[in-house]
């Protein structure tokens, strides 16, 4: 249903209809709509509670700790989860959809609410972009000297420029 109607149109009743179940089951056993997805898709951390925990401390340091928590992600054994999902969200438009809406609504909105600045989503794509190209360098294209650079120094590196998209005038 995820797939096929996308995050935002699939419903807790309609995933319950094509499985044959009370919605009241999957209620109890997921809980929300959030929670079934993150099992179905398999998806190895739950980035609302991440999300949380960037948002808190100094702003002047949320680009920074944007990308170490996501390089720390990925160099876990969450990593070859989520490089399985961005290569279906490449190859597959239904999963693409799928994790794009996802990702809007569970990640993105946050950001942009705690943000409070002018063009805040247009903000949060432009992270959103930096990340999933470092990503995809780093870890699925295998990209030398990236792809073997240690974590701090990319942190050092890529932060300024996540941070300069979050907060600074992007005018100039």
């Amino acid at each position: 249903c995820f797939a096929e109607r996308g995050y935002d149109r699939a419903t807790i009743r309609d995933i319950a209809a094509t499985a044959g179940v009370d919605p009241a089951l999957l209620h109890h056993h997921f809980g929300t709509k959030h929670d079934l997805f993150l099992a179905a898709m398999r998806l190895p951390v739950d980035p609302t509670d991440l999300i949380r925990g960037i948002l808190a401390g100094d702003p002047d340091r949320l680009g920074e700790r944007i990308v170490d928590t996501f390089l720390t992600i990925w160099d876990s054994p969450a990593g070859a989860a989520l490089a399985g999902m961005v290569r279906s969200a490449v190859s597959h438009e239904p999963s693409s959809r799928m994790l794009s809406e996802f990702m809007a609504t569970s990640v993105l909105t946050p950001v942009v609410k705690q943000l409070g600045v002018t063009d805040a989503k247009l903000r949060v794509t432009y992270v959103a972009s930096q990340l999933f190209g470092l990503a995809l360098a780093r870890y699925i294209l295998r990209l030398e000297p990236l792809a073997s650079a240690k974590r701090q120094r990319v942190v050092t590196d890529i932060a300024p420029t996540v941070q300069r998209y979050l907060t600074a005038d992007l005018t100039r």
